[in-house]
This record gives structure tokens, sequence and C-alpha cells, in this order.
């Protein structure tokens, strides 16, 4: 028997977290800059003490993100940040580095987790290899086509996965902080902003159409792309490959455009599930989000049918 498949999607506050499930997500994920990369927005332990019953409450997910690459001077917290994530009762912990792993060890042991490594998660030996090590779910590359996807879910009958389905993607990641040498090395006395706020944009010289928001924060510095995936329209493809988990990306995106994608992915898997045969996919989901996406990103499939979008 077929299942639904989870609707999952950052959330930067406790307010977005309950906008996000009233509105129709199944699971929220959630973190702290300190051991999160990518977050929207941070909530810490004690704002999680309350809004992990209210979540579970509503019958949806909460997970919670710890994928930076450690350093040293981290482990220690990690494992304490772990064993209390674990004793408030988080669903999942989202991880990268295997120095989770061993943090988990020390004091979160049974804390399902999440395998996202963003990049390296192509095939399904190296997912079977972290389920070895106590990963239930497998975060698949966004650099994967249609047909490999589904052969790895086709190869992991015991192993959840999950892809991103709409929004903005990450391209390059440094933990230098380049956009503030890049603005010392030019001679500004006045430190312009480096954040997310700024709405800061690169552009190739030959490509002058195309605008990559980059931003710097406590975890350095971060290239985004062009483009934001959108797989509704063909999203029937990936809930009859039995995908289990269908990521929302919300990153410098408002909130009202967060909660519409919510709502437009939520009615085509309700729609899907209720007939799988007589599914069809409505114009006027789409139409919902077109209304509110920005001119200059094109909405796109991504790797799914091509092998290059950068």
């Amino acid at each position: 028997m077929m299942r639904k498949p989870e609707l999952y999607i950052s959330a930067g506050s406790a307010e977005e977290v309950r906008a996000y499930i009233e509105a129709g997500a199944d699971a929220v994920a959630v973190g702290e800059h300190r051991f999160g990369m990518r977050l929207p927005g941070e909530i810490k332990l004690d704002e999680l003490s309350e809004l992990i019953p209210w979540v579970h409450e509503q019958g949806a997910k909460i997970y919670v993100v710890a994928n930076k690459i450690m350093e040293n001077d981290l482990l220690a917290e990690l494992a304490d940040y772990l064993r209390r994530v674990k004793e408030l009762k988080a669903d999942a912990v989202v991880f990268g580095d295997p120095a989770v792993l061993i943090a988990i060890r020390q004091g979160a042991q049974g804390l399902p987790l999440h395998w996202n490594a963003e990049m390296t998660s192509t095939n399904y030996e190296t997912a079977n290899y972290w389920r070895a090590k106590g990963a239930t779910r497998v975060v698949l590359a966004r650099e994967l086509n249609l047909e490999e996807t589904l052969e790895i879910k086709r190869q992991l009958p015991n192993m959840e996965v999950e892809v991103q389905v709409h929004g903005i993607t990450n391209i390059y990641h440094s933990k230098r902080n380049l956009l503030t040498n890049y603005q010392e090395h030019q001679g500004h006395d006045q430190r312009r902003g480096t954040g997310k706020e700024e709405g800061l944009f690169l552009i190739e010289q030959e490509r002058k159409d195309e605008r990559y928001p980059v931003y710097e924060d406590a975890n350095g510095t971060h290239i985004m792309s062009s483009d934001d995936i959108c797989m509704l329209e063909d999203l029937h493809e990936l809930m009859g490959g039995q995908i289990d988990s269908f990521r929302i990306d919300p990153l410098l995106k408002p909130l009202e455009y967060n909660l519409t994608v919510i709502q437009s992915y939520r009615k085509a898997i309700d729609a899907y599930f209720a007939d799988p045969e007589q599914y069809a996919f409505q114009e006027e989901w789409m139409d919902a989000i077109r209304e509110l996406q920005d001119p200059r990103r094109e909405l796109s499939f991504g790797f799914f049918y091509k092998e290059q979008v950068y």
C-alpha cells in the first residue's frame, strides 16, 4: 500500500512553525546557527520545550538541524545539545558530519537520524552505509535526475528518501567571510551589510541576466542558485515512485510565498492519494505560486530532467 509522502519545510521562528503546519506542512525543521547551516532563523532549546508538544498535538513532526561541518570547540557543546534535543522529544536530527554520530552515542541514543550531506548522497550504497550507522533517512543530492532518484528509492525499501521539490538551492559554501574580506580589500571604511536581508547578488560577465544571491553569516559565505526548483507539475512522478518526503526550502522568501507553496503542494498530494489513477494536475495550483514568484527567478525542474542547471 502506498504511503502519503511527508510535506516538509524549514522554519526560522515559532510563529513560522505554527503557520506552516496550519497551512498543511507535515513536518518542520528548526535549529541554531552554531550547529546548523542555511537556516531561515533560530529557534533555541527553551522555545523548543514549548513548541514540540504543540507540533505533536497537531499530528506533525519537528526535526532539529545539526548539519554543520563541526569544529573541535563545538564538540562538547554538541553532545549536550543533542542530549537535550532527545529529552525534548524532537522527531529526528538532520546531520552530515560523522561527529554528530559520536555525540549521539554520548547520551542521545535512539534519536532518529536523517543523513544530509547535500552533495555526496548520490547512490544507494552510500545511503546503506549510513543506514548501518543509524540513519533512518537519506536526503538526496539535488544534482540527481528523476530516474536516478527513483532508482535509489527502489533500492532502499527500508530507508526513507527525501528530495527537495521547491525553492532555492545552495551551489557554493565557504567557511571564510568572503564578502567581508572583499569589502576590506576594496578599502571600504564602513563595512556594508552582508546578511540575507541585504539582498546581495553575484552576476557573471557572460550571463548578466543570471543573479546569484550571496550572503554571509556565522557559518561563512553562501552562494545560492539563480532559479527556484518547482516540481509541482510533475509531483505525481515522485509520488508514484514512493518518495517519502518532499522538502520545500523557504530561504530568502517571504512568509506569504512559503504559505502559498505549502498550500499548493498540499492540494496536489491530497488529490493524488484520493485517486491516483484519476489524478490530474490543476493549473490553479501553479498559478497561485506564479502570482507571488519573483519575476527575476525562473521556476525550473532543477536537475530532474537535465544534467546541469548552474
